[in-house]
């Protein structure tokens, strides 16, 4: 009959001292990669698309709001900011991108604001290769945004923009302080939601 072995052979001092270096150090591995992890879970069901950090909405109202012109909104909780460079006419039909902070609920929105026109928008982009036109109604914060980054890749590549006011197309955002003034919205709109590139 086979002998049983003893539960002393199975666990020799030597295997315990291998079991202990590799379990601290699987356990050391674990805690140090931890501390680099950047992207950390959202257990929450709340959305995080508009939310800004303290530190980002600090640095945008400290640094970068020097550049806007600030409406307070306090029947809203909101402060809008609109560029400086912006194009300005009390006739003219134009099209304004401002970023708007909810302070309360640590958000920041984008919205294009019509002046001197009403919604829906209809909206004409064009480079010497290629031309889109855009139908945008009123409507959500996400909604805003999703037209924003529709109009992003065309803001980048310098194309021209033109706004159907009736039935004529009327230009806008061709002035070089006019472009200058939409990408610094959209890098500040970004830096302040935390989605730098």
């Amino acid at each position: 009959m086979p002998q049983r072995q003893n539960s002393n052979d199975v666990l020799s001092p030597d295997l315990i001292k291998i079991l202990k270096i590799f379990g601290l150090v699987s356990i050391g591995l674990v805690l140090l990669l931890s501390f680099f992890d950047t992207k950390r879970a959202n257990n929450s069901d709340k959305d995080l698309t508009f939310h800004m950090s303290s530190s980002s909405r600090l640095y945008f109202l400290n640094v970068r709001a020097i550049k806007y012109d600030r409406e307070a909104r306090s029947d809203a909780g909101m402060i809008l900011f609109r560029h400086g460079k912006r194009a300005i006419s009390e006739t003219e039909p134009l099209l304004d991108l401002m970023i708007i902070l909810n302070n309360p609920k640590d958000e920041a929105y984008l919205y294009l604001e019509p002046v001197n026109l009403d919604w829906p928008l209809e909206i004409k982009a064009s480079t010497a290769e290629k031309e889109q036109v855009f139908q945008f109604e009123n409507g959500n914060n996400s909604e805003l945004l999703g037209y924003v980054r529709q109009l992003e890749p065309w803001m980048e590549e310098e194309a021209n923009f033109k706004i159907k006011v009736d039935s004529t197309w009327v230009t806008i955002w061709s002035k070089p302080k006019e472009k200058e003034a939409l990408k610094t919205i959209l890098e500040d709109y970004n830096r302040l939601v935390n989605e730098q590139e």
